[in-house]
């Protein structure tokens, strides 16, 4: 079996922060609204994968902090660097903020072409285009 995300779980302090931000940038990726109930939303990608977003009553705190030990972001590829550019343009719009500006879209070095977004709740994104 060739090993490949299942799924990814993110604890959000807000759902609906969470299904604006995290759900408009899915969506724009094409990936389909799946299951949503009062405390969390998932959504599928074409390959079966899903991301949910859950506010858990479990949660031990309502901030997140990247530079914490354990997730520091996700990364999802874009179909091109036409999309990953139009996708910028629309960021702020959408609940996330374009993370150095200076060096974008080469933030990760001169051979990657990304965007590395986060959000108000502090979580990253990047979006990583083809060669």
């Amino acid at each position: 079996m060739a090993a490949a995300v299942h799924h990814v779980e993110i604890w959000v302090p807000d759902l609906t922060r969470a299904r604006q931000s995290w759900g408009w940038v899915l969506n724009r990726l094409g990936w389909k609204d799946g299951d949503g109930w009062p405390g969390g939303m998932t959504w599928i990608a074409a390959d079966g994968s899903y991301v949910v977003v859950e506010q858990s009553p479990a949660m031990s705190s309502d901030v997140h902090d990247r530079l914490r030990p354990g997730m520091n972001h996700l990364a999802l590829n874009v179909g091109s660097r036409a999309e990953l550019d139009a996708l910028v343009a629309e960021t702020a719009a959408n609940g996330w903020t374009l993370m150095f500006s200076d060096r974008h879209p080469y933030a990760g070095g001169p051979q990657h072409y990304a965007a590395f977004l986060h959000n108000e709740d502090g979580y990253e994104l990047e979006l990583v285009a083809p060669d």
